[in-house]
Parts: C-alpha cells; sequence; structure tokens
C-alpha cells in the first residue's frame, strides 16, 4: 500500500499532450512553445521574417480555380499539422479553417497563405493562455457574424467565444 501511495505521487504537471503548462502560485500558464518551434522547423520557415498576422485582413480567399496548381500532399501537410494548435491559440483558428477549405485543390496563393500562418506563428512562439485562480465567476460570451461573406458559396460565417471571469473557456467558428 505505500509503495503504491509513493509511485502515484508524479509531482507537478509541466507537459501533456503537446501542452506546456506552467503553475504558479496564483496562476497557471499554458502553450506549445515547444511544438511551435518544431513545426517552424519542419517546413523551414524558423529564420523567416515574422508576419505581424495570421492572415491578410484585406484580401478573401477564395477557389482561385485560374491560379497555379500546388503540391497537395504538402498543402495537406502544413494544414494538418496546423491544427493541432488552435485548441490554445484562438488568434489562428480563423485563418486555419480558411485554409482547411481548399486542401481538396490547393492553388500557389492558398500555400502562401498557409505559410503566412506559419510566419505568424514565428513571431509569436510563446504566446499562451493564462488563467489566474482569483478571477471573477462571470460569464461572458462574444459573437460575431459575416453574412454572406464567402465569395466561393456565400455561405455566413459565425463565431464565438466565452469567458469564465477573465479565463477564456471555449470559443468556436461555424460556416
Amino acid at each position: 500500500m505505500e509503495e503504491k501511495f509513493e509511485m502515484s505521487r508524479m509531482g507537478e504537471l509541466t507537459f501533456i499532450f503537446g501542452i506546456q503548462v506552467r503553475q504558479l502560485e496564483d496562476d497557471t500558464f499554458i502553450n506549445q512553445t515547444k511544438y511551435t518551434r518544431e513545426l517552424l522547423k519542419k517546413f523551414g520557415v524558423e529564420n523567416c521574417s515574422a508576419a505581424s498576422t495570421p492572415m491578410k485582413s484585406c484580401s478573401k480567399m477564395d477557389k482561385d480555380e485560374d491560379g497555379q496548381s500546388n503540391n497537395i500532399t504538402a498543402y495537406r501537410r502544413i494544414v494538418r499539422y496546423l491544427l493541432y494548435l488552435p485548441a490554445r491559440r484562438p488568434d489562428i483558428l480563423f485563418a486555419i479553417g480558411v485554409c482547411g477549405k481548399f486542401q481538396a485543390n490547393p492553388k500557389q496563393s492558398h500555400y502562401i497563405a498557409a505559410k503566412r500562418i506559419l510566419k505568424y506563428l514565428m513571431g509569436t512562439k510563446n504566446v499562451g493562455l493564462w488563467y489566474l485562480k482569483d478571477s471573477s465567476f462571470n460569464l461572458i460570451s462574444y459573437s460575431n457574424a459575416d453574412y454572406a461573406s464567402c465569395k466561393i458559396n456565400w455561405k455566413s460565417t459565425s463565431e464565438t467565444c466565452q469567458f469564465l471571469g477573465d479565463h477564456l473557456i471555449s470559443w468556436f467558428n461555424k460556416k
């Protein structure tokens, strides 16, 4: 019985499922810095200059039927690896979702957009979620909709995020 108890004390949680956890006395910080660094190295952008945003705000991505074709496997690989980040990085959720729509027939413009997300990550490797232990328990929700702005099928996109006090607890993006 005594041995079993000793084995169950594993110490403070610092790393789980690719997520780094730093627990302090009054708060907890979670991020995916290690995964992000490995991702940037895997796609050869660890020495590139950083982008200020994950996606250009003035342009809307579409099918780009006249654009130059791109390597489908390489594009899908980037998108697949990026999909592991939005759970802790809501700032890139929308951009990854847009890139994910073009996996069937990616063009050069889509590949450039996916690479821009990687370049944005270059400048924001250490970004994560900060949870304070003594914040309030007020539930606050924000939502947004862009009515029929998708050039491909004229559907709307809606986004929401919910906070419990100062803590982000959930979010989603839906067409």
